[in-house]
């Protein structure tokens, strides 16, 4: 199974207001272990970085400036997630930003659903953690997954953490933090060169339900008896 975890930065948030896409991060994973094969690219947005943005990911106008156009990557990064199952968090805000890029190329893109699967997984999230903060960063925390380096957002850094938080969230990382290292910004500062994250080795944590948590599950199935049919007291 081949999946990628993708994650993208913007000028903005809002594609009614013109933002557009000026990072993009991918990672390559079969079978649940990365492969070290990765998608990673600067893009000049042809406008302002907003404010707002600016402070979010420090990506600088002046940065961006001799970065190729999306139109000048997209055959590239279409290559790579094509026929792949897209691992994101909160994926209709870079599903949609990404599908808004292909349409301004005129280069005859569909949407991205007619070549990849999406996975949400702010929506596996909110259907484990109920009421919950489910942000990338309250995730990290939650699944103890080191994210330290983050002063601030990357697309490649953040696919890397959302790599390690899916696969806690889904059932464990397995050998994925085996000998496995990416090409990121360094301490905050984006630069085109190669560097090295550091690779932990992590424990899924089992949470055992305590004994008032086990009382009122027994009354919820109970009451859930008591309306109908309950398959875990039959």
């Amino acid at each position: 199974m081949r999946q990628v975890i993708l994650d993208t930065e913007t000028t903005g948030i809002r594609i009614e207001d013109g933002h557009r896409i000026i990072e993009i991060g991918c990672l390559e994973m079969i079978n649940r272990k990365l492969t070290g094969k990765h998608f990673h690219q600067f893009i000049n947005p042809e406008r302002e970085v907003e404010a707002g943005a600016l402070a979010v990911h420090g990506i600088t106008n002046e940065f961006l400036k001799d970065k190729p156009v999306f139109s000048q990557i997209s055959q590239e990064l279409m290559d790579f997630i094509s026929d792949a199952e897209l691992i994101i968090h909160n994926a209709p805000f870079d599903v949609g930003f990404l599908n808004h890029e292909l349409i301004l190329t005129r280069q005859g893109w569909k949407t991205i659903t007619d070549y990849c699967r999406i996975i949400d997984t702010l929506q596996i999230a909110r259907q484990l953690h109920v009421g919950q903060r489910n942000s990338l960063d309250a995730l990290c925390k939650r699944y103890h997954i080191d994210n330290s380096k983050r002063e601030l957002h990357g697309a490649l850094l953040d696919a890397h953490l959302l790599a390690q938080v899916y696969l806690a969230m889904t059932g464990g990382q397995g050998s994925f933090f085996d000998t496995i290292a990416e090409n990121e910004t360094q301490n905050g500062k984006h630069t085109d060169s190669s560097v090295t994250l550091p690779v932990e080795k992590h424990t899924l944590i089992v949470l055992h339900a305590d004994a008032e948590e086990l009382s009122e599950h027994e009354k919820y199935l109970a009451l859930m008896k008591s309306k109908g049919k309950c398959i875990w007291m039959d």
